[in-house]
């Protein structure tokens, strides 16, 4: 138990400094910028001291009379001072804006980056919130706060030493007093950083919880107004937003705490400093002028030490944002086992030998002991009631899940030794939940790799999928674009761009997962028509709940509860009076 509380604060302690260093090595690289952005601040320090020093004279000599050229001096002084702090925050505020937006410019770059290339069981987490929240708040916060750091620690603390610079010059004696309420003020403002950074946390956590139940009433609001589901999603935003305020509040009350706290250690401090002085008058060893040069400085430092001391939660703020960030970062991408590559097109020759499968999480196998073979060219369909491992089997060939055991091989390679982009590159994919992107028709048939095709590939493949006259009695033809999840087009247009789209392709491959089962009889006709053009030549995986659809396949295997239970042609498999014959039977008589 000692050994856990000792080494716990060590590696929290080493966390942060690791977030340190990889917020500010990405900073440090335009470290031009920053170091412009730094000379500025410096010349904007420079002025404040120089408005507190003109107070002894000016009241010293200017109103005795002794310097009548301190009338018109003095002000045009002051203007220019203020003339030249504007002009050196105005270049440096706009510096650190470039530093910082570049800065997320090249994080949401390797945020994306690492998206594209996470492995597919990481998106089957449920994460999507906290996904969008990493890139929409997370990402600008880190960058935000990083800057803002930046400018109040450098910026704050060259006037603080100006000013203690000044304080020091007009009386030691009282800058000793305010030397000892500083660092005990710093102190207090600590005891509030860690409450901060545990809230802060737990913000972001709530943050993308925001986000996945708004995203999920944005997606679902037909659902949501056809089964009345208003107080419920009413209940679940209530909930969420409600946590979200009181982190909120925890974090203004803690922030608004350390003024006031701060403040009465330093009305202590100037109520010292106010009687040493009256005495040091009375002495003669003080001037009104020096006094009031003093108190001009004195007034001045309580700004940049509260920005100082506030600093402290924006830091907080902005760790948590990089863990969150670098946390995505860092996580592990899609495991690239092999180097191979096809020297041609493959054959198209899958076996799947002895394949076993079972989730981290799981307890007992999703595929257990699986061997099928699909010769070049042969259609193989795989049917089975729901959760009897058809879709995990499938998934294995392009690599988004790994067999526990056994091998899968495409043309005798074993597919773990093959270049992952290699082995995609001989697969296309049509399924039930059809992707398409924001975008045009000609983009979305022409996606990927694919996007030099020619106006005339896309035609012809449009042609080939049933879709060439729709597309022409559009206004814009190609260039229509098809909307947010494709809503502009019905299911079967859909289904059937998708298969212009792997027309394009065309890889060896196929893999046909549930393509016309969401359809109507007379788009699933159409769809089955595009299909037979899409298949020829090709080996086809296609996995069925629809008996009638694959009973021209040249092999149907049927599998339950994870297992290969028979296999055999439409007609074999009914005569054989076993699985198949029992699931068409039923099929039949629904229909």
């Amino acid at each position: 138990m000692t050994s856990t509380v000792e080494t716990t604060p060590v590696s929290s302690q080493a966390l942060k400094k690791n977030l340190w260093s990889r917020i500010y090595s990405r900073v440090g690289t335009y470290w031009k910028g920053l170091a412009l952005a730094i000379f500025f601040m410096t010349g904007a320090a420079v002025t404040q001291p120089t408005l507190a020093i003109a107070m002894k004279p000016l009241l010293d000599e200017g109103f005795s009379g002794t310097k009548p050229e301190y009338v018109w001096q003095v002000p045009l002084v002051i203007v220019g001072l203020i003339l030249f702090r504007g002009v050196c925050n105005f270049f440096s505020d706009y510096l650190l804006a470039w530093v910082a937006n570049n800065v997320l410019l090249g994080v949401r770059r390797d945020m994306f980056e690492k998206l594209l290339t996470m492995p597919d069981s990481d998106f089957k987490k449920g994460d999507t919130g906290r996904l969008l929240n990493r890139f929409t708040v997370d990402a600008g916060n880190v960058t935000s706060y990083a800057t803002e750091v930046l400018r109040v620690i450098v910026r704050e603390t060259l006037v603080v030493i100006a000013m203690i610079g000044v304080l020091l010059y007009m009386s030691w004696e009282l800058t000793l007093i305010i030397l000892v309420a500083m660092p005990l003020s710093v102190l207090i403002s600590r005891s509030f950083i860690a409450r901060m950074r545990r809230i802060n946390q737990d913000m972001v956590n709530m943050n993308a919880e925001l986000t996945r139940v708004v995203s999920e009433s944005i997606d679902g609001q037909r659902v949501v107004k056809l089964f009345d589901g208003y107080a419920f999603e009413r209940s679940r935003f209530s909930y969420v937003s409600g946590r979200l305020r009181r982190f909120d509040m925890r974090v203004a009350s803690a922030d608004a705490a350390m003024t006031p706290i701060t403040q009465v250690i330093i009305s202590v401090a100037v109520a010292a400093v106010i009687a040493v002085a009256l005495n040091q008058a009375n002495t003669g060893t003080l001037t009104v002028g020096s006094f009031a040069a003093f108190m001009a400085a004195l007034a001045q430092i309580f700004d940049p030490i509260k920005r100082l001391t506030k600093v402290a939660g924006r830091m907080q703020k902005m760790l948590v944002a990089a863990e969150s960030v670098f946390t995505l970062v860092d996580q592990a991408s899609e495991p690239e086992t092999g180097k191979e590559r096809f020297t041609s097109r493959a054959q198209g020759r899958i076996e799947f030998r002895h394949v076993s499968h079972r989730f981290s999480d799981a307890q007992t196998d999703t595929l257990s002991d699986v061997s099928i073979t699909a010769e070049p060219g042969q259609t193989v369909a795989l049917v089975g009631r729901s959760g009897s491992g058809k879709t995990t089997l499938v998934n294995m060939l392009p690599r988004f899940v790994m067999p526990t055991s056994g091998e899968l091989l495409i043309d005798g390679r074993d597919i773990t030794s093959l270049d992952l982009r290699a082995l995609r590159e001989q697969l296309s994919l049509v399924s039930q939940d059809v992707v398409l992107f924001d975008d045009t028709i000609a983009v979305n048939v022409g996606y990927g790799s694919l996007h030099d095709a020619s106006e005339a590939e896309i035609l012809r493949a449009l042609d080939a999928a049933n879709l060439l006259e729709f597309v022409k009695s559009l206004p814009l033809g190609l260039q229509t674009p098809v909307g947010e999840n494709a809503t502009r087009l019905s299911g079967g247009q859909r289904q059937r761009l998708a298969i212009a789209r792997a027309l394009i392709k065309n890889a060896p491959i196929l893999i046909l997962d549930e393509a016309t089962s969401a359809l109507d009889n007379e788009s699933e006709r159409q769809v089955q028509a595009s299909l037979e053009t899409l298949m020829k030549g090709r080996t086809t995986i296609v996995i069925a709940h629809r008996l009638s659809t694959v009973q021209n396949a040249d092999k149907i295997v049927v599998m339950d509860q994870g297992k290969v239970v028979e296999q055999g042609s439409h007609a074999e498999l009914l005569a054989r009076e076993g699985a198949y014959a029992a699931l068409y039977q039923m099929q039949f008589r629904e229909e």
